[in-house]
């Protein structure tokens, strides 16, 4: 294991808070998750460390200032001087001063699949990650625990890889016009009647970029006068999509199941402010995992919350179709709940499908969504070799290939995610989220550890993803592991055997 300051959470015992519901029977299997609360010492170190980084940084501005420093910062023309900044301050601030001292830990080009195995092509700079320069050489090998590759498709050989090429030939890579025009192909109609047979539900609709079927779709579901109740820790996309709409918008605590009825019986109580009158609607958002805890989404009692307030709910799957589940049909199938109680179903094919884009799947609202939609009536059609590698690795998964490889990449995965949770908890590492979740998110609290561990396991040939404020609250930095099946034992034993 590593030593020294890498090491240094390792000293405060591990008092994991685990949290098992039944719950009167809504769960048919345990739910355990583990979270931990960080030590106070480590909470103190923490944010002592960002105090030294902060007061070198207000020194640094200060010799950039009297050009004692070269500054390589953007910023507003000499005749813009009196403007309002195009930017925060302290956002400014933290960027050029903390982020630009570790950026060599994030966008490293690769020049390979991004498999279970990928190529980094190595940079170097001079001038404290200003700017990177290419040396040349090639780190090839490198472990790959960072891609969202969660059922290993995505690969350039095998039947998906195939079937697109072939596709490719056929109707070229770009469709160059809107569904709603001329860039309708048979294969959108094939991808999106699989997908509403693979979900269980009535009808689906795709969208070319999973960011903007977030994004663009909430907008058109809910609007002024409607009322969103949406977990605090909600992705960006949906945070974006939420704020767009016009609703009013509560935020409830992440998987607090108390807090969001709180707000739900509030909100039928008191209705909208000032007027009183009842909201025109209710929505619920959430996740089925979300990407930096690792947890899952609590949806039995989410579900019953919905039933007895009458709310709808929107449930985003991108990190847990394919995923989860005994047949990967993410988290309701993990549940054993009916997909019909999910008003609206939304997922990405760009992880587990190894592909692009985003889908909307549900009931009695896609024909809505087809002429109300910004992303289905403005965006470009999704281009066939991205369909065709979405129909084959679903048709993989669902076993209408004729093989059971899907089914058993998706039990391969679910066997990597429990062993390689336990080896971390063998060795002392603190981790959050859910045992079976595939992404598993490792403490390092301290802002000199985010560039210390990627570039230690870097020099290892292991590559990770570490993140930091603001992407976390400011003392809970981490590294996120994401496990694929494309992973074997001997490589997980590699990354938690190393020296």
């Amino acid at each position: 294991t590593f030593t020294g300051h890498l090491n240094l959470n390792f000293c405060y015992p591990i008092a994991q808070v685990h949290a098992a519901a039944l719950n009167g029977g809504l769960y048919n299997r345990p739910f355990l998750e583990s979270f931990e609360e960080t030590p106070m010492l480590v909470a103190v170190l923490t944010y002592m460390g960002y105090g030294i980084l902060t007061v070198f940084g207000y020194l640094r501005d200060f010799l950039r200032h009297w050009k004692i420093e070269r500054c390589h910062i953007a910023r507003e023309k000499e005749e813009q001087k009196d403007f309002v900044p195009l930017y925060q301050d302290f956002e400014n601030f933290y960027t050029r001063n903390l982020y630009m001292r570790i950026r060599d830990n994030w966008n490293r080009p690769i020049c390979s699949v991004p498999g279970a195995k990928v190529d980094v092509i190595e940079r170097a700079s001079s001038d404290y990650n200003w700017t990177f320069n290419y040396t040349g050489r090639v780190v090839q090998e490198v472990i790959n625990l960072g891609s969202y590759n969660y059922l290993g498709f995505a690969e350039n050989t095998g039947p998906c890889a195939t079937s697109a090429a072939e596709v490719t030939a056929k109707y070229g890579v770009g469709v160059a016009s809107t569904r709603q025009e001329i860039g309708n192909l048979d294969g959108h109609e094939e991808m999106e009647k699989l997908v509403a047979k693979f979900l269980g539900v009535e009808s689906a609709m795709a969208f070319g970029m999973g960011f903007a079927t977030n994004s663009m779709n909430i907008p058109a579901l809910a609007g002024k006068g409607c009322l969103i109740l949406s977990d605090e820790l909600n992705h960006a996309s949906l945070v974006l999509g939420v704020r767009l709409s016009g609703s009013t918008i509560r935020v409830f605590k992440h998987n607090n199941m108390q807090n969001l009825e709180k707000l739900l019986r509030e909100a039928i109580v008191h209705g909208q402010p000032r007027t009183h009158r009842p909201w025109k609607k209710i929505l619920i958002v959430v996740e089925g995992i979300y990407s930096m805890e690792g947890s899952v989404v609590r949806l039995p009692e989410v579900i019953a919350l919905k039933k007895r307030y009458r709310a709808y709910l929107y449930l985003d799957e991108a990190h847990s179709i394919g995923a989860l589940g005994p047949r990967g049909r993410g988290v309701i199938d993990y549940f054993g709940l009916d997909p019909c109680d999910v008003d609206v179903m939304m997922g990405t094919f760009t992880k587990s499908f190894g592909a692009a884009g985003g889908y909307i799947a549900g009931k009695r609202l896609i024909e809505y969504l087809r002429s109300h939609s910004h992303s289905a009536v403005y965006a470009t059609s999704m281009s066939p070799p991205v369909v065709e590698q979405i129909i084959t690795s679903m048709k993989c998964i669902m076993g209408e290939d004729g093989t059971t490889i899907g089914l058993k990449r998706v039990q391969q995965l679910a066997g990597n995610v429990v062993y390689f949770r336990k080896r971390l908890q063998e060795m002392g590492f603190i981790i959050y989220g859910n045992e079976d979740s595939p992404v598993v998110p490792m403490m390092l609290y301290m802002p000199a550890k985010i560039g210390a561990f990627g570039r230690e396991m870097l020099k290892r040939n292991i590559g990770v993803v570490v993140v930091g404020f603001p992407a976390t609250p400011i003392i809970e930095s981490r590294a996120r592991f994401c496990i694929s099946a494309a992973h074997t034992r001997d490589v997980l034993d590699r990354v938690t055997f190393i020296n």
